[in-house]
């Protein structure tokens, strides 16, 4: 009686077991709706990888529409940069204190943004088969250099005096490095713009 009791009861159990299995390969699973325990719960893992997205844009799946939506966007950015607007400048660009380096630089004639196209013409004069030429040259390359960094001296020494006079403290650090390199620059490559003409007063802004 009791093997026969329990072979009763294994097989009602395997019965109602295969009713069950039936019914679900029968009854479709609604994936719009919510899901409940029925399925694993994600790992970690896995759910940082579904939501992660990539950081280089795939160019070769955008339409013409796309790329010409993403180049205008890449031109707008670059324009409002040469314009100095604050939201689109590099961190080293940013801030009052960096704006008003950049001011003192444009606001004077800069030996150093002479420099360039000069010593690309004394450079062929040393190409001519004159002694003196060739001389002449290199006494002027060196007198050039020397001259301009007397000038970035002055100009640092001037600009950091204006600059305790507005903000009330010293320029940070790197700014002097900052100003000189672009002193260095010709004006039309700057980058920021040049936002104030040559002899304007100099002041925060």
């Amino acid at each position: 009686m009791l093997f026969g009791k329990k072979t009763a009861t294994s097989e009602a159990s395997d019965t109602a077991a295969a009713e069950y299995a039936a019914q679900a390969q029968v009854t479709p699973v609604d994936s719009s709706g919510p899901q409940g325990k029925g399925r694993p719960t994600p790992r970690r893992r896995e759910a940082e990888a579904a939501n992660r997205r990539p950081l280089v844009v795939d160019h070769k799946a955008m339409n013409a529409e796309q790329k010409a939506k993403v180049r205008a966007e890449r031109a707008k950015a670059r324009e409002s940069m040469l314009r100095g607007e604050e939201r689109y400048l590099p961190p080293r660009d940013r801030g009052p204190q960096r704006r008003f380096l950049r001011d003192a630089v444009d606001s004077r004639w800069n030996i150093g943004e002479v420099l360039l196209p000069v010593m690309l013409f004394l450079l062929v004069m040393t190409f001519l088969p004159m002694e003196w030429a060739r001389m002449s040259a290199f006494l002027a390359v060196y007198g050039l250099i020397l001259f301009g960094i007397v000038d970035c001296w002055l100009l640092w020494k001037r600009t950091k005096k204006s600059f305790v006079r507005e903000f009330g403290e010293e320029p940070g650090r790197g700014s002097a490095w900052y100003l000189v390199m672009r002193s260095f620059q010709m004006r039309g490559s700057r980058v920021p713009r040049a936002a104030v003409e040559r002899g304007s007063e100099l002041h925060r802004r």
